[in-house]
């Protein structure tokens, strides 16, 4: 059983504040959507949610462990909204050093996440090569592997054709019935079950 919580957080970028007083509670298999305006905050929380940036106050925790400890960010997997793709590698090496750092792949399952994105055959070309569609859907293929409890997913569905978008909510809903937890933002509309949203 997992269970993230978020109290009173507030973000402030220079002069200007995102949000404030912040509060929410995830419990193992709930989905949470992040909706609002562009510019109001939804991928700074995010960030802040992974450790990756600071809050101006507030307090969060996973199974009572403290943001930037060890176990917090062992549970935590976040993909950014960008391709975060080297070009100089290919797919299978991207991949490799996505999910290194939560755990290690075998071979096998590195081609495996890449065949269940609709990458079949591509395990060998460049990013460089790559259709904008195709390099999100490697970033993705990595939902496939990681062993993380809490996924922190940015725009998940950008430049995905329905059939991608499909597969990715599937296994968002797979992670959820298996106990994880995700927080997403999209401004697609999204076919997950026990789907909650908080607007910033």
């Amino acid at each position: 059983m997992s269970k993230l919580i978020v109290r009173d957080l507030t973000c402030q970028r220079g002069y200007n504040e995102l949000f404030n007083n912040i509060s929410f509670e995830l419990n193992s298999g709930e989905i949470l959507k992040i909706s609002g305006a562009n510019g109001s905050g939804k991928t700074s929380l995010l960030k802040i949610l992974a450790g990756l940036n600071s809050a101006e106050s507030g307090r969060l925790s996973i199974n009572n462990n403290k943001v930037g400890s060890y176990d917090y960010q062992s549970d935590i997997f976040y993909l950014g909204h960008l391709p975060a793709l080297s070009p100089e590698l290919h797919c299978k090496e991207n991949l490799d050093y996505l999910t290194q750092l939560n755990n290690s792949s075998s071979n096998q399952a590195l081609d495996d996440a890449i065949t269940n994105v609709g990458l079949k055959n591509f395990e060998y070309e460049y990013a460089a090569n790559l259709s904008a569609g195709q390099k999100r859907r490697v970033v993705l293929s990595a939902l496939f592997i990681t062993q993380s409890k809490v996924w922190l997913l940015d725009e998940p569905f950008t430049a995905l054709d329905a059939d991608g978008i499909n597969v990715i909510e599937t296994q968002i809903t797979k992670h959820s019935d298996d106990g994880g937890i995700c927080v997403l933002t999209t401004h697609q509309k999204c076919n997950l079950p026990s789907l909650r949203t908080l607007t910033l």
